[in-house]
């Protein structure tokens, strides 16, 4: 019978919350992460579930910014370095210390694609009020960047359409 209580009182709060966020709406509306110095914001609607650093198992004969599979809470995922992949350049090594502080943040799966990207560090989450100013992206823009975001520290940062890069012929083909 306490059972029972108990999960009575356990729904009645999670209707409450539920209740509470809907009439307040959604308040956060990015995962701010950094990744090679650089400041991004992942749409929370295309952010899946945050992992602690795992060593992938290397491919064979993909591209520098592909650094392997992981088996991530039971399934397998592509691992993308983020700065890498943006900058097109090699992923730059990286201390034990810096590795301890990185994060694979994994694609939702409702974008399909069973991918997480490296990032150095996450910076919690932001919504339009955490910045003073913004700005579309600039023409000739990779396609998955979305507006730029200026906070009253002065700090850019840059959106990033994951829905977007996962659809991307370069993302996506992963061989070299």
């Amino acid at each position: 019978m306490a059972n029972r209580q108990a999960l009575r009182d356990l729904q009645s709060r999670l209707a409450d919350r539920l209740q509470a966020a809907k009439s307040q709406g959604m308040s956060a509306s990015w995962l701010a992460v950094e990744a090679a110095g650089a400041r991004y914001l992942f749409p929370l609607g295309h952010s899946g579930e945050i992992f602690p650093w795992s060593v992938p198992q290397v491919v064979p004969y993909t591209r520098d910014w592909f650094l392997g599979v992981a088996n991530l809470r039971g399934g397998l995922y592509g691992i993308v370095d983020l700065a890498s992949f943006v900058t097109g350049s090699a992923p730059a090594p990286r201390s034990d210390q810096a590795r301890n502080e990185s994060r694979l943040v994994a694609l939702n799966t409702a974008l399909g694609i069973n991918c997480a990207l490296l990032i150095d560090r996450l910076s919690g989450l932001r919504n339009a009020d955490a910045f003073v100013s913004s700005e579309p992206p600039p023409e000739g823009a990779e396609p998955y960047f979305g507006g730029r975001y200026t906070d009253a520290a002065g700090s850019q940062w840059q959106e990033v359409n994951l829905q977007a890069l996962s659809e991307l012929p370069l993302f996506l083909s992963i061989s070299a």
